[in-house]
């Protein structure tokens, strides 16, 4: 007891010749002033995904293999034993047909889907509540045709700069006051791809992503909360924003099916048109829910798609450097491919004034304008045969499947395959006075040449290009009435912007805003984790960017038709924002 207290009395006395130094030292009151460091406000967090917990169901109790087996009776008659050993091997019949089955539904599961497929089945694992709420939404949307605006040629064509400079404060005005309003994991792999709905009540934005899955989500729909006992909830500010749906367009779901374009129907936007890399291009009927295949290649990646306003026709642009032309009314037996490009052509943008202007944007550096009336007189030589031709819109069945064949055996006609202008002769045609006028414009670039849109009004293009600088040529309707080339003449502005977005990120593109009623810019995603805006002079807009709230590269960009102070993005991790007025 007292060897205690002898410690005891030895640790005050350190204690207090402790306290002494402090006090000399003026550090007395340096242990009380030290406080916790509180989190920086300045740090974003992820969005928290809307889940409910499903009541789990109790594990299953593992058994031994061994005492799965019956109890042999030692003195059981031959005839019980006959028996018995029958039973056992009907019931490892059972069990191998039972393995078999599985195994065949796991290869059918990740074969490509080429029939009619229902929302049902797009949704998946979906509860009956919120596929109620998705024909709900789209029941919103059908109330009202919604066609593609386009203006004149002349639209916003000023002779003096002042009153362009007018137009360019207005829009710094208007999309300054954009704010992150709204969050949420849209899809579940890499954003691709997006669109937004014209539905001026709702934002609707649909999102394709690496593997195949398109995601619908309704941004400003009000949020359900979900009740946990458990665990504390995130905050207001950390909680998904609106509702979201996803529906898996194109199967397999890897990154042979990513989404690479989504296109409404310019009529009434009551349907939705995807392309995909493998190989198909899908709509979606929003009035009936029903998913069809319309075109499809054995091999060449679809890289984008789009319609003229009238939307009866279709430009495929494909990774083998190939541009196909397909009228919807006659279906893809009499669709209609010309070899353009020794590489690939990333983008092809119809003339939304004069559709039968295009433009494409190459690998070979090369963005080119083609008047596609010269094209189409060329002939073509069919790739199908006798028993594979195809009808019109007749999709290919992948449950008959056929014995594998060796090369010599294996036919050089292809299923559903469109007829094939060769680029031999589309180089003669080149080649000739007439061909002079088929290609209007051919220009270079330092690297490789991303994408290359035309503006609503149908007179300008801007496009985005590995060499890190962003183009916009003006081009005044007198060159398009002349059957000649356009004047040899540099870009009417170039601006430098980072493009290196490496393997992981979606490259950037610009995104001109579809709105005919506004004053044209464009939208492009910035790799400091921001979104620029941009006029059809060059003239720098406004920055988008909020460190609190975004932490990744808004790597693909769209806008609304018709509210300018809409603008919507997407990210590598299937997370997307949208911009609007906070007080909107």
């Amino acid at each position: 007891m007292s060897d205690t207290s002898d410690y005891e009395r030895e640790r005050q006395a350190t204690i207090a010749r402790n306290r002494e130094l402090l006090a000399q030292l003026g550090l007395a009151d340096a242990a009380s002033a030290i406080k916790p460091a509180k989190q920086s406000k300045s740090t974003a967090k992820p969005v928290q995904p809307r889940v409910k917990k499903p009541k789990e169901p109790p594990m299953p109790t593992r058994q031994s293999t061994r005492l799965k087996r019956a109890i042999v009776d030692p003195n059981e008659s031959p005839a019980a034993k006959r028996r018995r050993e029958r039973d056992e091997e009907n019931r490892r019949r059972q069990e191998e047909d039972e393995r078999l089955e599985a195994a065949e539904r796991e290869r059918e599961a990740k074969r490509p889907r080429h029939h009619d497929l229902d929302l049902s089945t797009l949704t998946g694992e979906i509860s009956p509540e919120d596929l109620s709420e998705l024909r709900a939404t789209f029941q919103v949307v059908l109330k009202t045709p919604r066609p593609r605006g386009i203006s004149g040629d002349d639209a916003y064509v000023f002779e003096g700069d002042k009153q362009d400079k007018a137009e360019v404060h207005e829009l710094k005005e208007k999309l300054g006051k954009l704010k992150v309003v709204a969050r949420a994991k849209v899809t579940q792999d890499r954003i691709y791809s997006a669109a937004y709905h014209p539905e001026p009540t709702k934002d609707l934005i649909f999102f394709g992503d690496k593997h195949g899955q398109l995601g619908i989500w309704d941004a400003r729909a009000p949020v359900d909360e979900v009740a946990d006992d458990d665990d504390e909830g995130p905050s207001a500010e950390d909680r998904e924003g609106g509702k979201y749906y996803r529906l898996q367009m194109h199967w397999p779901a890897t990154s042979k099916s990513s989404i690479s374009s989504v296109k409404f129907d310019p009529i009434d936007s009551f349907s939705v048109y995807t392309s995909a890399y493998d190989c198909t291009v899908r709509t979606l009927s929003l009035a009936s829910g029903i998913s069809s295949e319309i075109f499809a290649t054995d091999d060449e990646l679809i890289t984008s798609i789009d319609l003229p306003p009238h939307g009866h026709e279709m430009w495929i642009s494909d990774a083998a450097g190939g541009l196909t032309h397909m009228d919807l009314r006659a279906g893809r037996a009499h669709a209609k491919r010309y070899e353009l490009s020794d590489q690939k052509i990333g983008s092809a943008s119809v003339n939304p004034t004069r559709p039968y202007f295009l433009v494409t944007a190459s690998n070979s550096r090369e963005l080119k304008v083609w008047d596609t009336r010269m094209l189409e007189t060329l002939g073509a030589r069919s790739l199908r045969s006798a028993p594979n031709s195809v009808g019109s819109g007749s999709p290919r069945s992948p449950s008959k499947s056929t014995p594998s064949k060796s090369k010599s055996d294996t036919p050089s006609v292809v299923l559903g395959a469109p007829n094939l202008v060769d680029k031999g002769a589309v180089d003669k045609l080149l080649e000739t006075k007439r061909g002079q006028t088929t290609m209007r414009a051919r220009w270079l670039h330092g690297k490789s040449v991303s994408s290359a849109y035309w503006d609503p009004r149908g007179r300008s293009i801007v496009s985005t290009s590995y060499d890190d600088t962003i183009r916009i040529w003006d081009m005044p309707p007198s060159w398009f009435d002349k059957d000649a080339p356009f004047p040899s003449s540099r870009p009417f502005s170039q601006i430098k912007h980072n493009c290196q977005t490496g393997k992981w990120l979606t490259i950037l593109k610009a995104q001109w805003t579809p709105n005919p009623d506004v004053y044209p810019h464009f939208t492009i995603g910035n790799m400091d984790h921001s979104l620029e805006i941009y006029s059809c002079k060059g003239d720098h807009i406004v920055k988008l960017a909020d460190r609190t709230k975004i932490t990744a590269v808004q790597a693909v960009t769209c806008s609304h038709p018709s509210i300018v102070e809409r603008v919507a993005s997407g990210n590598a991790s299937g997370r997307c924002v949208l911009w609007a007025p906070e007080d909107s």
